[in-house]
Formats: structure tokens, sequence, C-alpha cells
């Protein structure tokens, strides 16, 4: 079985025990864990009697020291000392309960862990009662999961599938933990593409994060491009998940796989940073769209007054509606100096292109980012291509080490039609981007130049400032008012706004546009506020004729026919 579709249809298959006692979006919590445990199990075999001799001669040692000590008898960076393994298991049904709870137990904390955070514990005892525990263990102790049979790749490529599967089938709450695959390879493409001649030397090593990482499919798909780009290369993982399951199968998928698991933090990145002050060389990320911030606002609004622009919130602060600009500040606070150079790439829904006026946090922050020149590229993809939102979004590149072609401008990508209808809907996901439209984007994105699809665009065509117009106040018998000084009173109820492009020179706008129409207004400068949007509804309109008259009237006479025929075929 050394295909891992085929090992992952078999593991697949086992899922059928469950029905009638599960319901189908509940099959990934015991099917999983199960497979994490069996693979765990194969890789430690050839090794375990010696750890079962070493473990005698370690009692007593400082618990913290037990671990490394054991992982270096296994060969491994985990272990497990308990006598059981699933053979003997299997070998004594009247007492699989409490057998499989002393397995468990003897793992090594790190892989420990994330059977805890499974909450497999409680899965145990539901299963045992619906009299599925051995049967389960059973199934799994026929599968043959050793390395010499499946390697780490092919595990986590396994591992991968069976993700995909459970989340289809649990679609519902599946965008909340898993990326569709098509859209993360397109960020992963457009990431890696400007760096194919680096990534391609020798013993090259990169390190690439995601700060809500799901179940770890960001991670899974940029290592398995990097390794079919250059298989001496070696990407460094890390991330941060926040939902307890989800975060088991990040940190599972990462331990099958070979990477280091104690890259992998737990927790809101926003208020336990795992990994405080650590620069990565990538990032990528699908953060929740619109999410409140609201739980932990006492604590980012605390960072913000306290450490301005030394710590990860100092552009500003968005609504407390929605977090999305903060995850972008937040990995822009892990990038390397402009010297080594960082790219990124985040996938948001519209809400952080245009949200909030001049002044605003949102403003303030696109401000930062774009002028200081880090924006390179958004890309505006078909809508319907999300498990639980059929909203459209966007793809944000960031890179603080442009190249030369690229400074002080951003690209634009236009790909909204660039999608296929899917033979069967899952959840709120009609639509998806097939391998030769991933190639196309990536094409248009690669050759920078403008057309249907490409619009470049300066910097500064982004920004506008919002300036005050005041009218005067005039009193009963329409006198204008003055203060003190002399000067004259405006009229709030009279007060209007102009935007207006960077640019355009203030003075001429407010000739050319403003004074024709109300010729005794002028501009408050002391009001006016430098706001930044990106408007793509704006930059890609493109003009549909009115049907004409004649055409309109056609076919309602048509239409009138059809119904007047269909009246006298009733009546005879």
């Amino acid at each position: 079985m050394n295909n891992f579709k085929q090992t992952a249809n078999f593991i697949w298959d086992i899922a059928n025990l469950l029905r009638g006692d599960y319901k189908q979006s509940d099959y990934g919590k015991i099917i999983l864990p199960f497979t994490v445990l069996r693979r765990l199990d194969s890789v430690l075999a050839p090794t375990k009697e010696k750890v079962l001799s070493k473990l005698p001669k370690v009692k007593g040692t400082n618990v913290q020291n037990i671990d490394p000590i054991l992982n270096k008898v296994a060969g491994h960076n985990f272990h497990n000392r308990s006598k059981y393994d699933f053979d003997k298991l299997v070998a004594d049904p009247n007492n699989v309960a409490t057998n499989l709870r002393n397995y468990i137990n003897g793992f090594s904390e790190n892989a420990r862990e994330i059977i805890e955070y499974f909450d497999f514990d409680k899965q145990i005892d539901r299963l045992e009662k619906s009299n599925l525990l051995y049967l389960i263990i059973k199934r799994f102790q026929e599968i043959d999961l050793h390395p010499s049979k499946v390697s780490n790749l092919q595990a986590g490529y396994m591992f991968e599938e069976l993700i995909r599967k459970f989340a289809e089938l649990s679609n519902e709450t599946a965008g909340e933990h898993f990326t569709p695959r098509e859209v993360i390879r397109l960020m992963v493409n457009i990431l890696f593409i400007a760096d194919k001649d680096i990534l391609t030397k020798s013993g090259i090593v990169k390190t690439l994060y995601d700060p809500a990482g799901g179940t770890g499919g960001m991670l899974s798909v940029s290592d398995e491009y990097v390794r079919e780009l250059n298989k001496d290369a070696r990407l460094e993982l890390f991330g941060q998940e926040i939902n307890p399951e989800s975060y088991a199968i990040f940190k599972a998928d990462m331990l099958i796989k070979g990477q280091n698991a104690s890259n992998v933090k737990f927790g809101n990145s926003f208020t336990e940073d795992g990994l405080e002050g650590q620069k990565f060389d990538y990032m990528l990320s699908n953060p929740p769209f619109g999410v409140s911030w609201k739980k932990v606002q006492k604590d980012i609004k605390k960072e913000h007054e306290a450490l301005g622009m030394s710590g990860r919130f100092g552009a500003g602060l968005p609504r407390v509606s929605d977090g999305s600009l903060l995850f972008l500040q937040h990995m822009m606070a892990k990038i390397k100096a402009k010297g080594q150079g960082t790219r990124l790439a985040i996938v948001f829904n519209g809400s952080p292109l245009f949200t909030g006026g001049a002044g605003s946090g949102e403003s303030e922050i696109r401000r930062w980012v774009i002028e200081n020149d880090y924006l390179e590229t958004i890309i505006s993809l078909p809508d319907q291509l999300f498990y639980n939102t059929g909203i459209s979004t966007y793809i944000w590149v960031v890179d603080n080490k442009k190249r030369p072609e690229r400074k002080g401008k951003v690209q634009l990508i236009n790909a909204v039609s660039m999608y296929e209808k899917m033979s069967k809907s899952l959840g709120n996901k009609r639509n998806e981007i097939s391998s030769t439209q991933i190639e196309d984007i990536t094409k248009i994105y690669g050759d920078n130049m403008d057309g249907q699809y490409c619009k470049i665009f300066d910097n500064e065509d982004f920004g506008y400032r919002r300036i005050t117009v005041e009218r005067p106040l005039k009193d009963e018998d329409g006198n204008v008012v003055k203060d003190k000084k002399g000067s004259l009173k405006p009229d709030s109820k009279l007060r209007d706004y102009e935007n207006i492009p960077l640019k355009e020179d203030i003075e001429e706008y407010f000739k050319r546009e403003v004074l024709p129409h109300v010729p005794d207004a002028w501009i408050d400068h002391s009001k006016t506020k430098v706001g930044y949007e990106v408007n793509f509804t704006r930059y890609f309109y493109e003009f549909t004729p009115l049907r004409s008259t004649i055409d309109i009237r056609a076919d309602i006479l048509k239409l009138k026919d059809e119904m007047t025929g269909l009246t006298l075929k009733a009546i005879n």
C-alpha cells in the first residue's frame, strides 16, 4: 500500500464503523487522532524495546530531562515509554480502554499534548460505550504505516488527504480551519516565484510562518512546493493556532512529516505571541474574515499606546468589529531587515481595502504600508471559493525588499472571472480555480505589465487629502457673521468635504470643482487629513451600454404576444 491515497482511502473506510453512532461531521475527531497514534506507533516500533530497556536506568532523573534522554534512544524527537503498542492493545480486548490510556500517557510530552488537544479521552469513553473502541483499534492495527512503507512525505500527503476529506464533510465549519488548496497553491506560487533562483541553491534553509495556522495546510503546501523545486532545500515551518482541535491536527501533521513540532504554538497570536521576537523569510496566512477583537481589546490597545511603532500595532487600530489588519501588522512585525528581506501573502475580504475614512485606524494602517513601499500586489479572487462564505476575497502580497522594477509601484490583478463551477458545491464553495488558471494568474503576476487583468499604479495613486469645505454663517438679515478677529465664522450646517487625489493640487482642484458651485466657500486647512484606500471596482470598471428602447419595446411586445397565446389556449 505504497500509494498515500490508497492508504488514506483505507483509513477513510474505517469511518464507516462510526455510522449511526456519530455524525459525519464528527468522524475526524476519531479517525485523525487514531491515524496520528498509529503513525507514531509504526515510527517508534524499531526502537521501542531499547526505550523500555533504558527506562529503569533513568528513573529518579529530573522529569524535564527524561524526555530528551529517551528521545535520543528512540532516534526521534518523541518517544513512547508505555509497555503497550497497537499489537498489545489488540491482544487484550477486555481492557482496551485502560490500556489505551496507559499507552497515550507513555508518550513524550510533545506527542502526548497533541492527543490531549483532540480531547481524546472523552472519545475513548464514548467509543467504549458504543462497543466500537476495540473494532477501531483493530482496524488501525492492520494498517502498516512504518517509514519503510510510508515515508514522512507520503505520510504527510496521506494526512492532508484525510484532513481535506473530513473538512469537506464538515463544510459548515471547515472555512474556519481549512483553506481551499487551490487558493493556497496560488498564494505559494506568488510567494516563491520571485525567489526561485535562491530556493534552488544547494543546502538552502529558509523559514516560513503562519499566525493563524488552522490545520497547517498553508505550511504543508509551501513545504511541498519547495521540495518539488529543490529536494536539497529545507523550509523550516512555524505557526500558531487558537482552536484546540485544529492545533492538534496542525502539530500532528508537523510531527508526522519530521518537522520540529515545537515550532507550532497554541493560543491567540495577538495576546500570546508564541514566537515573540522571531523573524521569518516568508509568511502567509488566511486569518478569519471580519472577526471582532473585542475580547483582546484591552491588551492590544495597551501595546499600541505603550510601544507605538516599536510594538506590533503602532500604525493604527482598526474598528473592533474586524481584526484583519491587526493580523497584517502582527506579521509585518516579524519581517527581517530590508537587507535580508521578507515576503508575505495574506487573504482578506474586501473590508481592509477601503473601510475607514482619512485619519481612521484602517486608513492609517494602509497609509503606513503603502508609503513605506511594502505593498507589492493585490489579487482579486472569484467569489464562492471558501467553504463558509461566498464573499469576494483578495490576496495581499507584501515585500520589504521589492525588485527594482516594482519599487514605488503597486500591482492590481483582477482574477474574479478565473474560475470553474464545481459539479457539487461544498457549503458556500461553488467555484474553484483550476491548475491552468493558477498558472495564468501566476504568469500575469510575474509579467507585471498593464493589460486586461493587470494594472500598475504608483503608490501615491491610492492616497488622497480629505479637505473640509466651509461656508460663511449668516444672520437673519443675510449678512455674514465674523468673529472678534474679523474672520468669517463657518456655518457647520453647510460644512462639506472633498477627497482630492494626492497627485492633484488642492487649490487648483478647489477652483475647478468647488468654487463654481459655491463661490463663498473656503478650505479649513487645519482639518485636512491624508487617507488611503484601494477601490478595485473603480480601477477595473467596464461600462456596459444600456439596451436601446427599441430592443426593450420589442421584447415587451413579444412577451405580450406569448401571454395572449397562452390565455387563448387555456380558454379553448
